[in-house]
């Protein structure tokens, strides 16, 4: 009867259970189903191929300096030496910035906050900056770069000081020319700029690095290296400014996070495009050809990221100075008495690596009938190395997947 008795009990509990829309507890020997799971899923769309090229138009400007690419967006922004173009990947215009009245360089994408990094300069103020452009908020033609909002700037010191050095020490600064012994190291100002990690290492933070630019001068000994300053730009908001061109400021972090040297031989203007390449783990600078007869004055030169810099001496300066040497790839075609290697090959216009040993390679040519206006284009490429072209051409199957 006491067995009875506790069986209607535990029946009458598991009714009571079921009204109220619960399960019966489990004994200690049951382990209760999970309900299925139904949490939302992020659909995984196929990956949208690149296109083999991106037309970036035909402007009234200055030639194709630099290109960045918003890979998530699917947004090319292309620079024009005093304008800045956002076009889709289809070439289509979608929005541009102009009233530049300094030189806008190259380019790079900060995949951190979504922003476009450009080179800046001023030469005849000694203001040097890194213009940061908010794509986002670009979306008409023609946006003033002064007043719209779309852009700010960080002011460089360290390329100022070095650009106004007085280096015959004759208390005169002689001014924004090449024909002068002043500027240490043959400084002209900036122009290459690129993301990637600290010299030494292929991971970590990701720096913004500055190149040079560098006066052709085939009398001078101390301008034969690229000079390049890395910067950690994660609290630069601090330092942003609208731009103003009639009162430039100087706002700007006070040193840098590394200040280093590559021998190359003297080359005409600098590092006029700079980009790192997470495939290979090689940072890739292309130039405008040196004139200085006793270096082979290759078009494009490559730097181990992962190989760290040694102390050494800066050759060529007029006093003995020391700084942070970074070595040449040693791959390429090989100038024995320089002991330097590079290629004979483009980038000069534009680089932007797809990290997967692809680059988008930028061609610039001025449009027919004799007019001042420029075209540029995004031409997909794969890298080879292979001297004495180390960019390969795509065709339709090498494109792929974005």
């Amino acid at each position: 009867m006491l067995t009875q008795l506790r069986g209607w009990i535990t029946a009458l509990a598991a009714l009571a259970l079921t009204i109220a829309g619960a399960a019966p507890a489990a004994t200690p020997h049951e382990i209760p189903a999970r309900p299925p799971q139904t949490a939302a899923r992020t659909p995984q769309l196929p990956a949208r191929p690149l296109p083999l090229a991106v037309d970036g138009g035909s402007w009234r400007s200055g030639h194709l300096q630099g290109m960045a690419l918003d890979r998530a967006r699917r947004h090319l922004y292309f620079s024009f030496t005093d304008m800045l173009v956002k076009t889709d990947l289809s070439g289509r215009p979608l929005g541009s910035v102009r009233g530049i009245g300094g030189h806008l360089g190259d380019l790079d994408f900060d995949t951190a906050d979504g922003r476009v990094y450009g080179s800046l300069e001023y030469g005849r103020d000694a203001a040097f900056y890194i213009a940061v452009f908010d794509g986002r908020r670009i979306t008409r033609m023609n946006m003033d770069a002064r007043t719209s909002g779309v852009l700010t700037t960080v002011h460089l010191g360290e390329v100022a000081r070095d650009f106004t050095a007085d280096m015959d020490g004759d208390g005169v600064f002689d001014g924004d020319t090449g024909h002068t012994a002043d500027h240490r190291y043959g400084n002209a100002g900036i122009d290459g700029v690129a993301f990637g990690p600290a010299f030494g290492t292929t991971g970590g933070p990701q720096m913004l690095t500055v190149a040079y630019g560098v006066y052709t001068d085939t009398a001078r000994r101390d301008n034969d290296h690229q000079v390049l300053l890395q910067y950690d730009v994660r609290d630069w908001r601090r330092y942003e400014r609208p731009l103003n061109e009639s009162r430039p400021h100087r706002s700007g972090p006070a040193g840098h996070d590394g200040k280093y040297f590559v021998y190359t031989g003297n080359t005409t203007y600098g590092v006029q495009n700079l980009e790192y390449d997470g495939h290979s783990g090689i940072w890739l600078m292309a130039v405008y050809r040196g004139a200085k007869r006793q270096f082979p004055n290759y078009g494009l030169f490559a730097v181990d990221a992962g190989r760290p810099p040694v102390e050494g001496g800066v050759r060529g300066q007029r006093r003995p100075e020391r700084g942070m040497l970074l070595s040449l790839l040693p791959q390429g075609e090989h100038h024995a008495p320089s002991g330097t290697y590079g290629w004979h090959a483009p980038g000069q216009f534009g680089l932007v690596s797809l990290d997967d040993g692809r680059f988008y390679v930028g061609e610039s040519a001025k449009a027919r009938g004799g007019t001042a206006t420029q075209t540029g284009k995004a031409l997909l490429h794969r890298w080879t190395g292979r001297t004495p072209l180390p960019f390969a051409p795509l065709t339709g199957s090498g494109a792929a997947t974005g």
